[in-house]
């Protein structure tokens, strides 16, 4: 038994030994060279830029060849496989990766050296030294002189000779960064598969914090290594990037980088240097030599008359997108009638007068100026700003935000003065291009937390500070960040906030920012003002509770809701309990609770009752989580019969798809309450968007009315009668809460309004959005760099009326929204000298209108409701450049449009009777 025991720890210590590198008998861990032998070698690098399914034929990019000669300098006294190595690159070549005719070739006609330069290929045919110890890369000699370009396509050389000659997974060292690694070891053969999603590099990118709205990206990397007496005959390596955008995934571009190297010869070779240690001998060599290190070094790009922001006048409106050589425009800007004058080298633009966020110019513009900020200084920026026109301004706000560098951040809160009430609109524009930002750091939410100490002339725009606060803590924790002072210091703010006012404003305030923030300690606070006597207050907090994961509503939470609905304690409005009545049905309801609504139904207000029994037949037709217990729950009769199930009224809620695709699945919902008057007490419509089993609260918007019933001189519902007239509006946008907007408050408010009133729509919300932001540099092995950017903007405008004709005794209320999209994926391989870009995009304008006309000159009312959505544009491109260090470049570009058909979204049958009824009668 001894002995099995002894033999098993020496099995166990062997496999230890060579799993480390430590390869025992005398077998090669690594390659080995030979002494007194050059290696003759043929090496080829290249890049292809493309979308995701296209051909190697169609693609962009570039072709590195050369000879490589391999020696060995020194080699360790203690192991054979610690080797000191010379590679010497020579007969260096450039030319397309594809074929092409000579005028699509941007190489034609040009040699290396007038392509590289004289200085970077006497660099790059300068030998260098590796030191290679067990087939891991210990250190890479070179000059620091040297271009960092240069350097990296060394380093990636250097790649195709670290491989070991067994299996199993280590974790490496090489152009790429830290990496696992996966090594397939055969006879004669080493199968390397780099892990690149585990890979640490140097230079850190960001993406948008939503997935929906978010890029994907797929990688592989693999190197096939077949052997011949020890060291390489063939290395063959090929690497692929697909970026996608997540909610078009046609929307994608790939990056394939292929390196060769075959032995061609071999022939004698200089001796074998004496020395003790490696640092010696590389000494001994040239003192200049130094061990710069083997990841990749970063590469700055040089642009030739890239014109500053500061000589960029913002313009509204951008009317063609035009591809601009990378080497005179850095920046990538699309203005309006864009003109560039080679001779100086910079940009002249004229404008239009009056922008329109309806056009896809708008966020066209907006994103490349957002290129352009993120690249410029603060008194640049604050030159911009100054300059700007009063209906360019807005826009520019935006943009400068939603840059999201410390420069773009100072130059606003040098530019905004909060004490200035006047200044209402930009500082609102500033603060949501804060809530919607991509990726807030806790320098922006700190700057947030100072202006909240401050002076602040606007009575909205403090409660707009406090209510984005909550949405940039929401995203940094998101991030892991909850715990950055400011985080913490804002967190405290807003929890301790509902208690520590008696203004019902100010409590309002400090709820929607508990709604936007969505912190599990908030729960509590939420839960105990979902019973508060004021019903603002239980809105607010019954919503913020159905933004919460189902896992955390608790038994405690759920006994409240369902005291809410059920008045337990007390009476409450019918919209606070049919938000109640939302967060029941939304958060894993038990069968008891399902069976207590439905029974319920009968006893509720005429018109709630309708609602009720309207929104247990929308679960049930839509499928969603809740319809499985309503149908257990439906078997017992006393719940389901005809006397509950046959209410009339003209509440509704109904939901249907607006879209469908293997990408993106998009939902509505339309809930509307009356009061047993006829005048409508809320109405709530929402969009959702899921991807990739990821969800986006795309759009709410929210109209409540109350206290109207004495316009028409009705009797107002129980619990009730002492509410004070008002109206106002209220949006939630891709996750944010936003600021609730008010049409009236109080009668004499409300007489005035009606008289004054002229049927315009007041906005909510207005602006251009930073909706997709992902950038990152995926650094190949072979050396050369991809850097990827893609971006999407929104141009939004949302607006909502409400019209009450005493006369015609009829009301309308509207919501309005109109909107456009630019999407751009744009991935560019830059060497200094060589340039090569691909870049896909997609557009749209399109308008969505709800509409509800109620005419109450009898009864029961007659209700009709429309949600139109009218004939839009898709617009998708796809371009391809190339370009070099003198100028020339190559460009292609294609496009498909169409024309998508308008449409009705159909709702329950109920309102297209009622609507045939309400139009019948008008005509």
């Amino acid at each position: 038994m001894l002995a099995l025991v002894v033999f098993l720890l020496c099995a166990a210590s062997t496999v230890s030994a060579s799993t480390k590198g430590e390869w025992v008998d005398g077998v090669a861990a690594g390659p080995r060279l030979n002494n007194n032998q050059l290696y003759k070698l043929r090496y080829t690098t290249e890049v292809l830029l493309d979308r995701a399914r296209g051909s190697r034929e169609g693609s962009t990019g570039y072709r590195i060849s050369s000879d490589v000669a391999v020696h060995l300098v020194w080699r360790g006294p203690s192991s054979k496989d610690d080797q000191l190595i010379q590679l010497a690159i020579s007969n260096v070549r450039l030319e397309p990766a594809a074929e092409r005719p000579e005028k699509k070739n941007v190489l034609h006609g040009a040699t290396t050296e007038s392509i590289l330069g004289k200085n970077k290929l006497a660099a790059l045919t300068k030998p260098f030294l590796v030191h290679l110890k067990n087939g891991k890369t210990k250190a890479f000699y070179s000059y620091w002189a040297e271009p960092a370009t240069i350097k990296n396509l060394k380093r990636g050389l250097v790649s195709l000779l670290q491989f070991q000659l067994y299996s199993g997974k280590v974790v490496e060292n090489d152009v790429s960064g830290r990496c696992t690694v996966q090594y397939q070891a055969t006879q004669g053969q080493v199968t390397r598969t780099k892990l690149l999603e585990t890979c640490k590099a140097s230079e850190a990118g960001f993406t948008t914090h939503s997935k929906v709205l978010g890029v994907s990206k797929k990688s592989s990397s693999v190197t096939v290594f077949r052997l011949e007496d020890g060291f390489i005959k063939t290395a063959e390596a090929e690497e692929t990037h697909t970026l996608a955008v997540n909610a078009r995934r046609s929307a994608a571009t790939k990056v394939t980088s292929r390196q060769t190297l075959v032995l061609v010869g071999k022939d004698a070779g200089p001796p074998e240097r004496a020395g003790k240690d490696v640092t010696g001998v590389v000494t001994s060599i040239d003192d200049k030599l130094a061990a710069v290190g083997i990841a990749a070094e970063k590469v700055k790009s040089k642009c030739k008359g890239c014109p500053s922001v500061s000589h960029i006048n913002f313009c509204p409106l951008a009317l063609e997108t035009k591809q601009i050589p990378a080497e005179e425009n850095n920046f990538l800007i699309n203005f309006q009638n864009y003109k560039y004058a080679s001779q100086n080298g910079r940009l002249q633009t004229t404008y239009g007068e009056k922008p329109s966020l309806s056009k896809a110019t708008a966020p066209r513009s907006f994103l490349a100026l957002i290129q352009s900020i993120r690249k410029a200084s603060k008194d640049e920026i604050l030159k911009v700003l100054k300059s700007a026109s009063k209906t360019a301004l807005p826009q520019a706000v935006d943009a400068v935000t939603s840059s999201q560098t410390p420069a773009s951040l100072d130059a606003m809160l040098e530019f905004l003065n909060f004490t200035d009430a006047k200044g209402l609109v930009l500082q609102e524009r500033f603060l949501y291009a804060c809530g919607f930002a991509s990726h807030p750091n806790e320098r922006m939410l700190q700057a947030l937390l100072d202006i909240n100490k401050g002076k602040i002339g606007s009575r909205d725009i403090k409660e707009s500070v406090v209510i984005i606060m909550g949405a940039l803590v929401h995203k940094l924790c998101l991030k892991g960040s909850c715990s950055l002072p400011a985080v913490m210091q804002a967190k405290k703010l807003i929890l301790e906030g509902p208690e520590s006012t008696k203004d019902e404003a100010e409590v309002q305030m400090y709820l929607l920012a508990l709604k936007n923030c969505l912190l599990p300690e908030a729960i509590p606070i939420l839960t105990k003002f979902a019973e508060s006597e004021v019903g603002s207050y239980s809105i607010i907090a019954l919503t913020a509770l159905q933004r919460y994961d189902v896992g955390l509503m608790t038994s405690e939470v759920k006994q409240t809701v369902n005291r809410v609905y059920h008045q337990n304690l007390r009476i409450y409005e019918k919209n606070v309990r049919a938000a109640a009545a939302d967060v029941i049905l939304s958060s894993n309801p038990s069968y008891m609770e399902v069976k207590n609504l439905l029974l319920s139904i009968g006893n509720l207000p005429h018109e709630m009752n309708k609602y009720m029994l309207s929104k247990i037949q929308d679960i049930l037709r839509f499928e969603m989580p809740a319809s499985k217990v309503i149908q257990q729950a439906m078997k017992d009769m006393i719940s389901h019969n005809y006397n509950r199930f046959a209410k009339v009224g003209s509440s509704s809620a109904f939901s249907g798809f607006m879209a469908r695709s293997a990408d993106l699945t998009s939902t509505y919902s339309l809930d509307i309450l009356y009061s047993g008057s006829g005048i409508m007490r809320s109405s709530n419509m929402n969009i959702y968007g899921s991807s990739n089993g990821a969800m986006l609260h795309g759009l709410q918007v929210a109209i409540e009315a109350q206290g109207l019933e004495s316009l028409i001189a009705a009797t107002p519902d129980a619990g009730e009668e002492d509410l004070e007239s008002f109206a106002g509006m209220s949006a939630l946008l891709f996750d944010v809460q936003l600021r609730p907007v008010t049409f009236f408050k109080g009668y004499s408010d409300l007489m005035s309004k009606m008289f004054s009133m002229t049927g315009d729509p007041i906005n909510v919300v207005k602006g251009l959005i930073l909706l997709t932001d992902h950038s990152e540099v995926i650094q190949l092995q072979s050396g050369l760099k991809v850097s990827s950017e893609f971006q999407g903007g929104l141009a939004i405008d949302i607006s909502g009326g409400m019209e009450i004709s005493l006369w015609y005794r009829e009301s309308k209320t509207s919501v309005n929204n109109r909107y456009s999209l630019v999407v751009a994926g744009n991935v560019t391989v830059d060497m200094d000298f060589l340039r090569a870009g691909v870049e896909v995009s997609f557009e749209t304008e399109a308008s969505l209108d709800f509409i509800t006309t109620v005419q109450f000159s009898e009864y029961p009312f007659l209700v009709c409701m429309q949600m139109d959505k009218a004939t839009f544009p898709f617009r998708e491109f796809l371009s391809k450049y190339e370009s070099t260090s003198s100028g020339k470049i190559v460009t292609s570009r294609r496009s498909r449009k169409q024309l998508v058909p308008g449409s009705e979204f159909p709702l329950h049958q109920e309102n297209s009777n009622m609507c045939n009824k309400v139009f019948d009668s008008s005509w």
